[in-house]
């Protein structure tokens, strides 16, 4: 391909803010990013803002590389014949190729009431609403127990709020039974109720139904059961798999297109999409530049190569875990625990912004050690995956 080649990057997250600052190491490429908002959310830290102890927004001066153009709209649809993506405020941008990188969000509770009397804290404008309700509540009931749920109730249990965490299941699923046992007790010690196994059936103003007959009064009821993945692949005419990711092939290229390639929590390669996470996000953001960059140089783009180490997990600003995992993201027997568990989780929160502003600095410099080897090369290996498809 000769000439300037102009690339669309849907999304400012984790995945969209590296595939940009990677796609910066040909000096023939114009990269444009297209976010809601002028300022980047650090989504792992939005029980924080919930909390009063973190803002959870860093600027993009400070993570994107000098020359980029940050367009601060929404896309609303991708139109794939003409090349160009359609804008909230009107506009269009055309594009060579687009990486899609839309992020995901809150999941649209089917339980009565919920939508209604339920405040969501999947996105920055949902925790900033949520918060002024939290401080005026003196007792809060949070809804789901995985990280979300279980460090917003640390959090503002520590910050003395009265906190009921309704599990819907167990504690905590993809920790180890020995680090749900640590969780358990650190919550225990904050004065948190934790209730397993009873789901919620219904929410009205000052109150939460429980599926074993109780109704426990709240003041204010938080929801971080499950995420949502924006429509617009769909709305745009894409393959998707069930939940509305943009269907791929293990090279993170759209399966109608070869000029989308997908990033982060809205892709699902081979239908086996990988955990939602900012681990996750920072390693297939590089990766699905580099794709672009190989169609751009006409090479053949390598397969997606994910690992993780663990999940880490705030409990409050004293105390924290990081669960170890295989490379495969099954967790292991062993933790960190403690202070030590929060001051790891404070260093890879930290850690995260500055591998984007390393990235703005030197594209194409960092790597990982991590590789999700055995999960995805029985992909590559013809093994059943599950190719949930919906318009």
């Amino acid at each position: 391909m000769s000439g300037n080649t102009e690339v669309v990057v849907i999304g400012g997250g984790y995945a969209g803010v590296m595939a940009a600052n990677r796609l910066t190491q040909r000096a023939d490429v114009t990269v444009t990013v297209v976010n809601p908002r002028p300022e980047f959310v650090d989504r792992v830290r939005l029980h924080q803002l919930v909390g009063g102890t973190h803002p959870a927004v860093v600027g993009y001066r400070k993570i994107l590389r000098e020359g980029i153009r940050l367009v601060v709209d929404t896309a609303t649809r991708i139109d794939t014949a003409q090349r160009s993506v359609t804008l909230a405020g009107g506009g269009t941008i055309g594009y060579d190729y687009l990486v899609y990188a839309v992020g995901s969000g809150s999941a649209d509770p089917s339980v009565p009431g919920a939508a209604e009397f339920a405040h969501p804290l999947a996105t920055l404008e949902e925790a900033e609403r949520a918060r002024p309700l939290v401080e005026a509540a003196a007792a809060v009931t949070i809804v789901g127990a995985g990280p979300t749920g279980i460090e917003t109730a640390a959090e503002l249990a520590g910050r003395g709020r009265a906190v009921t965490l309704v599990c819907g299941g167990e504690l905590g699923p993809y920790l180890h039974p020995r680090g749900r046992r640590s969780v358990a007790r650190r919550l225990a010690k904050l004065g948190v109720t934790v209730l397993e196994g009873p789901a919620v059936t219904a929410v009205t103003r000052d109150a939460v139904q429980l599926s074993d007959g109780r109704t426990l009064t709240s003041g204010v009821t938080l929801w971080t059961a499950g995420f949502g993945v924006p429509g617009l692949a769909a709305r745009s005419g894409l393959t998707t798999d069930a939940l509305g990711r943009l269907l791929t092939d293990e090279t993170l290229t759209s399966v109608d297109d070869e000029r989308i390639v997908a990033a982060g929590d809205s892709a699902a390669p081979s239908g086996l999409p990988v955990r939602m996470s900012c681990q996750a996000a920072v390693q297939v953001g590089p990766q699905a530049a580099q794709t672009v960059l190989a169609r751009i140089a006409g090479t053949e783009p390598a397969p997606i190569d994910v690992g993780f180490a663990g999940q880490c997990i705030s409990l409050g600003r004293r105390h924290g875990i990081f669960q170890f995992s295989t490379k495969d993201d099954t967790a292991k027997a062993s933790y960190l625990g403690g202070r030590l568990g929060a001051v790891v989780k404070e260093v890879i929160c930290r850690s995260v912004v500055w591998q984007m502003g390393y990235e703005a600095r030197h594209p194409g410099k960092r790597k990982w050690w991590a590789t999700d080897d055995k999960r995805r090369r029985l992909v590559r290996d013809g093994a059943p995956a599950a190719l949930d498809r919906a318009a």
